[in-house]
């Protein structure tokens, strides 16, 4: 038996009705899973110390867990332990190589250039130490991160400004550990001239006084005035996924560093 127009437009209009419910689920269920993306974690052990925990890129679903600058136990805190897939050593000084506290066997990279290591994308930057050409304290490595989307830079014991060739490489990093404390690195207002160059998302202070600490440094004061606030309260802990940084720039977040 021959269909009628009005048979043919109902059917059309069922089946449109039955693929819209069925991409509705679809969405629904891709926004249920973004909502359990995982996030990248930051802890601090002090001084320049950090410890990240993120996922690496690829297949591999385990995390991968990266330290930056490492210290003994002579700078007044208790040395970082636990165990690392990844070591990253700015220079060879005790405050930020003791490589021997993290356990693992993890792969240490302690020099400019450029890394592919576990899922994780790295370059290192060659700079100073000071603001003599290395003449005083030698040169320090800053190291860029790319995992989860993210982008971040480890500007190590910087004692100087950064030429145009490191800013285009540094430029808009999402996350950005920065010295603040001066006599042995940059100072608060230095640091504060570059996060403005540099336009980071998130700033965290690195190399400056806290509690404990013996080694000589500024508190974040300075820094603080020149970025015209800092947040009352420090964290412990800092989770970051990419979509939650869409309308934030220049944040600055102080981390607690004890565990």
């Amino acid at each position: 038996m021959r269909k009628n127009a009005r048979q043919n437009v109902f059917e059309v209009l069922y089946w449109l009705c039955i693929n819209r419910l069925i991409f509705s689920g679809f969405i629904r269920r891709f926004e249920f899973i973004r909502g359990f993306e995982s996030a990248m974690i930051i802890q601090y052990y002090g001084h320049s110390c950090f410890k990240i925990t993120t996922k690496p890129a690829g297949r591999a679903t385990e995390d991968v867990t990266v330290f930056f600058d490492p210290f003994d136990k002579n700078i007044g805190l208790r040395p970082p332990q636990g165990q690392a897939d990844v070591v990253f050593v700015s220079h060879d000084h005790h405050d930020h190589n003791n490589v021997d506290a993290i356990k693992g066997n993890p792969i240490v990279i302690d020099a400019p250039g450029e890394y592919a290591v576990k899922g994780i994308n790295a370059i290192g930057i060659d700079s100073f130490h000071d603001d003599k050409g290395g003449a005083e304290r030698g040169r320090s490595t800053i190291f860029i991160l790319e995992a989860e989307d993210l982008k971040i830079c480890h500007l190590g014991d910087l004692g100087c400004d950064i030429s145009g060739k490191q800013l285009e490489e540094i430029y808009g990093v999402d996350v950005l550990f920065i010295p603040i404390g001066g006599k042995y690195t940059i100072d608060g207002k230095k640091a504060a001239e570059l996060v403005r160059n540099i336009e980071p998302v998130i700033v965290i202070p690195t190399h400056y006084k806290i509690k404990g600490l013996t080694i000589d440094v500024d508190d974040e004061k300075l820094f603080c005035t020149e970025m015209g606030s800092c947040p009352a309260e420090k964290v412990a802990k800092l989770n970051i996924k990419k979509k939650d940084l869409e309308g934030k720039n220049a944040e600055v977040v102080l981390m607690n560093n004890e565990q």
